[in-house]
């Protein structure tokens, strides 16, 4: 037999995940009215149905900008989805602010995913990699395992969608963007980004 859901705990879970009343209330009774157990159901749910719509094309958005305290920080961030009724939803807005201040906190990221590295700077921490004495006298396939393991490491430290979100070290950005394609319903891609440090590249002779 179900349990009873009061409509106000399934009021409570749909304004925490954006889900359905109905699949609100079917996480809930699932989970025997325990809002945590519902919550990480429905969020897993929710990012399957996003990796779906990931290869949707997505060529409406908006062009948002975060200037730091102080204002030596600044930067421009492009933001996708499909439609321009998304792209005014608040949720949406919100999710390019937070990416933009994402980008200023992470001086060390300049490349949206992994996939966007060029292969010369991937050839060149291999390099850099392969060279450390610490691993020199490794046998070959050890070698070969911890300068991919440390390669790998190194491109992520580059890319946004690797990187844990500055307002929630429980979720990295990669994982934010697919919780707000479930919320909204359409694909959202990081497009491009620019960030920009006051005097930089400045001649000073």
């Amino acid at each position: 037999m179900k349990i009873q859901i009061s409509p106000h705990f399934v009021k409570e879970l749909r304004i925490k995940t954006g889900a359905g009343m109905m699949d609100c209330k079917k996480a809930l009774q699932a989970a025997d009215g325990n809002m945590e157990i519902a919550l990480e159901n429905l969020r897993k749910k929710g990012l399957a149905s996003a990796d779906k719509k990931s290869t949707r094309l997505a060529t409406e958005g908006i062009i948002d900008s975060y200037i730091h305290i102080g204002s030596r920080i600044g930067v421009l961030i492009e933001l996708n989805c499909e439609t321009d009724f998304v792209a005014r939803r608040i949720e949406f807005q919100k999710l390019a602010k937070n990416l933009a201040m994402q980008v200023a906190a992470c001086q060390s990221v300049f490349y949206v995913s992994v996939n966007d590295i060029p292969q010369y700077i991937v050839d060149n921490e291999i390099r850099i990699e392969s060279g450390k004495e610490d691993i020199l006298d490794k046998p070959p396939k050890i070698k070969d395992q911890i300068i991919k393991a440390r390669v790998d490491k190194r491109l992520k430290e580059m890319s946004l969608m690797h990187q844990t979100f500055i307002k929630d070290q429980n979720i990295v950005i990669q994982d934010l963007v697919k919780e707000h394609i479930a919320l909204l319903g359409e694909n959202i891609k990081v497009r491009r980004f620019q960030r920009f440090l006051l005097g930089e590249k400045i001649d000073s002779n």
